[in-house]
């Protein structure tokens, strides 16, 4: 549209646009304008000091919303958009007069000395820096700006690095500086890497430079564990160390992400996001029969490189696709792991609930989006109306309820046997059937001559039963019947030997049953029992589109397509911010499931819409997004804290070093597993279940029930592995932060608590551990081996680097206090020596 101001500025370019603009606000020329009517008046340039969607919506939402807001507009008055706020209320006063703060109602009201007048009418009045930034905001024009994440991913190519640091001399030499170019922003220009240009060219600006490279060794370690979840060998490190080839680093990267560990630790990722457990909560907690197949299914598809679009159709119409195939059936198993109560008080609100569930992981899992906020009322904060929330519920309304009952069974147990078993195992059925009904008619030509106790005990329990006719049958029975009889109980033994012969019938969970399609209605404050307008299935409205024309047996296969098409302005963004995070520590966006008005901005969005669209350039291909992203010299800094960019950027906001991190719960357990070489690494299958002790199990209505036992070797696969059970989550893990698996979890928390010290100190679980690593070194070393080779040895394997002499120095004298002082035998003193050592932080922490 043209914008006139005067007669003679025109400017092709819409001002919504401008001000739309990703570049950095304080960096760029602003527009103030002022509506009236269709008129819109400019000056040049200003500069902002307040962000709409960041200072000013959630003041407002927070403390004006409830009397002016979606929900209820006072007066005609509502501040969560424009249309409403700079209007005429009832009382003839503008809420809002944008550029002119004195002539704004709202200002007045929110300073008013007076208690009636002062708004809001409950609560603390506004602090004078929330006045202030209102104050500004008006003054700059009250611009209601349309959310970063609702606009449509943008083609940004990385900037120049040699512009940013010509850029930089020019700036020194105007101020009569001189200026040179530290020798890792060099290295860094020289790698000409897109993911090092876009955030050098944000550091330059701050005034910042990146840290140095890692060494070899920390850098081996950290790529290790982000990419596959365990540590490196020794071997592996001191090679990795000596090599010389300039691609080391990269065939390096490439190894992991071909390791099957690779899976196992990017599918855990993805299995907190779908709350996955093997349990179906409430009071009896039972297991949700093959639930670990669709574990091992996003395993397999992480470790074959799946495209992601592919993956999420999968996931959410499994069953509709082109190709229906065992692996799409077993994705369908995500709309089955949510928590499921077997005696709801209301049925109805029970399955509501569960809906509500769906819609919540859904929307937050996909979409980075809380539509589940609306369902009771419109989104406080973002433009997501209630009907949003019930079109997109009734994508889903033809998921039924998951069951354990009778025929209930079949709604979430899928038959996927190979061709042609199902018509073997039928065919013997109806044999056995047949044959069982003519021996029972021959007993019952018996039993009729027997005495009336022997009668009434055959009409018993089927053991009693079968005691009868042992002993009693054979006299009572013509020399015919006997030999028939005889024949029939060889053949059921003939048919019993020729089912146990073929294989298994073979079941995965998922959706094997669908509900009939109903009419969705948009409920009454989320009451199942106030149904008010009819609703279809409708994309959100700020997106802009509506679903194509479908049959009701097509409506989840539309939405997966909806939700993994190229231009979906979400999807592939909320993708490459998880990879992101799950690299550094923490996304682009901190806030993973939520990219809306109440989620954290992005640091970097054009570094963020660059991301998402290589993946979606690449085929959804999340291997190359790894070696994208760990290939950069970001990636490979070093964690060294400076003084200097601390004082600048606390919080490492713009990268310019590596967030060391603490090992997640499972690393913990699989590291020292892996150190003392126990470790199994066999992958896929069922679950296995950890020794826990009575005190543990004693938490339960019923201690024990579902617990099973496994062997010492199931016991020492990895963690992912692990039988999740909602009600009796292992200690150790929950020690170190797993998360509850009720709801979805966008990114763990990171603690430093007294129960991880206990857990590594004290716990039956790491004395046994210790053990064996101190029998695993002595194993190594010469026979007569001296305590200093020990302690050293010891160093090396739980930490992969050679020992500090004041490291073995200290070591021998807590071996001989230990025996010595305490009167500890050597082999119990090596034992917690090797114990010590893993619970050092350097073994819990990737630097």
């Amino acid at each position: 549209m043209n914008a006139i101001c005067g007669p003679a500025l025109m400017l092709a370019e819409s001002p919504l646009n401008f001000l739309r603009s990703s570049q950095p606000a304080k960096a760029m020329a602003r527009m103030v304008w002022v509506a009236v009517g269709c008129t819109f008046l400019f000056s040049l340039p200003a500069q902002a000091e307040v962000d709409y969607a960041n200072d000013i919506k959630p003041l407002l939402a927070k403390r004006c919303y409830s009397c002016h807001g979606p929900d209820q507009a006072e007066s005609g008055l509502g501040l969560h958009q424009a249309e409403t706020s700079f209007v005429e209320g009832d009382s003839g006063e503008r809420l809002i007069v944008p550029g002119d703060p004195d002539s704004s109602h709202l200002l007045e009201r929110i300073v008013a000395n007076d208690d009636y007048e002062l708004m809001p009418p409950e609560g603390e009045p506004l602090s004078e820096a929330e006045v202030e930034r209102i104050r500004l905001w008006i003054e700059e024009g009250a611009i209601f700006t349309k959310h970063w994440a609702y606009e449509p991913v943008q083609d940004v190519p990385p900037p120049s690095m040699t512009d940013a640091i010509q850029n930089l001399r020019a700036q020194a030499t105007s101020n009569d500086q001189a200026v040179q170019i530290d020798p890792v922003v060099q290295a860094w220009q020289k790698s000409d890497h897109p993911v090092d240009a876009f955030l050098l060219d944000s550091l330059l600006a701050a005034g910042l430079t990146p840290n140095a490279a890692a060494d070899r060794h920390t850098l081996i370690r950290r790529v290790t564990f982000d990419l596959t979840g365990l540590p490196p060998t020794p071997q592996e490190v001191a090679e990795f160390v000596r090599n010389s080839d300039p691609n080391a680093y990269e065939n390096l990267v490439e190894r992991l992400l071909q390791s099957p560990h690779y899976g196992e630790r990017w599918g855990r990722h993805w299995l907190d996001l779908v709350r996955y457990a093997e349990t179906n909560s409430f009071e009896r907690d039972n297991p949700k029969p093959n639930a670990w197949k669709y574990r091992d299914y996003v395993i397999r598809s992480f470790n074959e490189d799946k495209p992601y679009d592919q993956f999420v159709q999968e996931q959410l119409a499994g069953d509709l696709l082109d190709e229906v195939t065992t692996e799409s059936l077993t994705a369908t198993g995500y709309f089955r792991l949510g928590i499921w109560d077997d005696e709801p008080a209301d049925p109805l609100q029970a399955r509501y609930d569960e809906l509500d569930d769906l819609v919540a992981v859904t929307g937050q899992t996909f979409l980075g989006l809380t539509i589940n906020c609306a369902r009771c009322h419109d989104h406080k904060i973002d433009p997501i109306p209630q009907t949003d929330y019930y079109g997109m519920l009734a994508f889903f309304a033809d998921i039924s309820r998951y069951g354990t009952r009778g025929d209930q069974v079949s709604n979430n147990q899928i038959d996927v046997s190979a061709p042609g078993l199902n018509e073997a195992y039928a065919k013997l059925d109806d044999q056995q059937r047949k044959l069982e009904a003519e021996a029972t008619q021959i007993e019952q030509d018996g039993i009729t001559k027997m005495s009336a106790p022997d009668q009434r005990a055959t009409e018993g329990a089927k053991r009693q039963r079968d005691r009868i006719l042992k002993n009693k049958l054979r006299p009572l029975l013509t020399q015919e019947q006997r030999k028939r009889y005889d024949e029939i109980k060889s053949e059921l033994k003939l048919i019993a030997k020729q089912r146990n012969e073929l294989p298994d019938r073979q079941q995965v969970l998922g959706l094997g049953k669908l509900h009939p399609i109903e009419e969705t209605f948009l409920l009454f404050r989320g009451n199942p029992h106030s149904p008010t307008d009819s609703v279809t299935p409708r994309f959100p409205e700020v997106f802009q589109e509506s679903p194509p024309e479908m049959t009701p047996n097509e409506r989840r296969r539309v939405f997966a397509e909806w939700v993994t098409s190229p231009e979906n302005r979400l999807s592939s963004r909320v993708m490459a911010n998880r990879i992101w995070q799950h690299h550094f520590g923490r996304g682009i966006v901190r806030s993973p499931n939520n990219f809306g008005g109440l989620g954290v901005p992005p640091t970097h969005p054009e570094l963020l819409d660059y991301l998402a669209n290589r993946l979606v350039d690449g085929g959804w291909k999340l291997k190359d997004m790894h070696r994208l992203i760990c290939t950069s010299q970001a990636y490979q800094m070093s964690s060294e804290i400076k003084d200097a960019s601390a004082a600048i950027d606390p919080g490492n906001d713009l990268f310019w070093k590596f967030d060391a991190r603490r090992l997640s719960a499972e690393e913990v357990r699989d590291s020292i597993l892996a150190v003392n070489d126990s470790l199994n690494r066999e992958s896929y299958g069922p679950s296995f279940y950890p020794t826990l002790s009575a005190e543990v199990m004693a938490g339960q209505s019923k201690p024990g029930q579902g617990w099973g036992n496994s062997s010492e070797a199931e016991r020492n696969r990895r963690s992912v592995y692990i039988h999740v059970k909602r009600s009796l989550l292992t200690p150790l893990l929950s020690a170190f932060d797993f998360p509850e698996p009720d709801t979805t979890c966008e990114a763990r928390f990171a603690t430093l608590q007294p129960g991880q010290a206990m857990s590594l100190l004290n716990s039956d679980f790491i004395h046994e551990e210790a053990n064996k690593l101190a029998k695993s070194v002595h194993a190594r070393l010469p026979g007569e081996a001296n305590a200093q080779s020990f302690v050293a040895a010891v160093i090396e394997q739980v930490l992969m680097r050679p020992a500090l002499d004041i490291e073995i120095e200290e070591g021998v004298e807590l071996i001989d206090e230990l025996i010595t002082k305490y009167e500890v035998g050597p082999d119990r003193a090596n034992a917690l020596y090797a114990l010590s050592v893993l619970n050092w932080n350097e073994f819990v922490f990737v630097f």
